[in-house]
C-alpha cells in the first residue's frame, strides 16, 4: 500500500531525534497504535445519562417556539 500524506516538520524533527528515518519513524508509531488494545468503556450509569441528558435541557426553555411554517422572511428576520 501506499499513501501519501503531508507531514509536520515536527514529526520529521522528531524521527531525526531518534536516529530513525521519517518512514520508519512513521512505522513504529503506526505499529505501537495497533499493538494498543482496544479501550474498553464502562456503559455509563442510568445516573451519568440523565445528568448528561439535563445538562442539554438545560437552557431548553429560553429556546422560542417555531412557527407553524418556516419561511425565508422569519429565517432572516432581525433577532430582538
Amino acid at each position: 500500500m501506499v499513501v501519501t500524506v503531508n507531514i509536520p516538520d515536527e514529526l520529521a524533527v522528531q524521527a531525526k531525534a531518534r536516529g530513525l528515518s521519517l518512514e520508519a519513524y512513521v512505522q513504529e508509531i503506526l505499529a505501537q497504535q495497533l499493538a494498543r488494545p482496544v479501550e474498553t468503556r464502562q456503559p455509563r450509569t442510568q445516573e451519568e445519562i440523565r445528568g448528561w441528558l439535563d445538562s442539554l435541557a438545560q437552557f431548553s426553555d429560553k429556546i422560542p417556539p417555531l412557527p407553524g411554517t418556516i419561511s425565508r422572511e422569519w429565517l432572516y428576520q432581525d433577532p430582538d
